[in-house]
């Protein structure tokens, strides 16, 4: 038996289309993440999904809603899947906090985990609150298909746990997710398989 878990960036939000770090903060979508959120409702539809997982921000749930309604299940919401706090980089961009902080930002980028961002969370921890998700997810589930709709770096670092690779390489390893393009992993007795990632659910969405 085996279990396909679809991991699944939400749509655009406010602060992305600006390059602005959104971690815990509560962003609205854009317009454009609306559409993005209605193309994987279309791909929901057709995808015989046995269940939705989201994460407790707004930019999440909002993403997973109409594909819920599309394929006739509820969003199940689950804290583990919030997104990584990055303390004082919140709302900031790469510019801002060049003028900043740049010892702060050049350490960020030699080594992510080690020197995460002052007063934000532990990469180790937020990778171990996602194992564990998806250790009950596959106890629960067997198998079947389920979407779960979380954050870029949360998933980055929920991929590297599964395929074991180390946590300080997430941002060289998985660069980009692209918003409600698809990242499949098989889970089974065998141990975990990466099967897509930045797969677009609409042809020229990957931007």
């Amino acid at each position: 038996m085996s279990l396909h878990v679809i991991f699944v960036r939400h749509g655009e939000t406010l602060w992305h289309a600006e390059n602005r770090y959104a971690g815990s903060t509560d962003v609205a979508l854009t317009e454009r993440g609306h559409a993005q959120s209605r193309a994987l409702a279309d791909w929901a539809e057709q995808a015989d999904l046995t269940a939705i997982f989201a994460s407790p921000l707004t930019r999440s749930q909002e993403t997973a809603r109409e594909s819920a309604v599309r394929a006739g299940l509820p969003v199940s919401v689950d804290e583990r899947l919030r997104e990584l706090d990055f303390g004082i980089a919140e709302g900031l961009t790469r510019a801002e906090m060049q003028q900043r902080f740049p010892d702060h930002l050049a350490a960020f980028h030699s080594d992510p985990v080690t020197n995460h961002f002052p007063k934000g969370e532990n990469p180790v921890e937020a990778g171990d609150r996602y194992l564990k998700f998806l250790t009950d997810l596959q106890a629960d589930h067997r198998e079947g298909r389920i979407l779960v709709v979380g954050h870029s770096t949360a998933i980055r670092l929920a991929l590297c746990r599964l395929l074991g690779l180390p946590l300080r390489e997430y941002r060289r390893t998985f660069p980009f997710l692209a918003n409600c393009a698809l990242n499949e992993v098989v889970l089974s007795d065998g141990g975990p398989s990466l099967l897509t990632l930045n797969r677009p659910v609409t042809p020229g969405e990957l931007k």
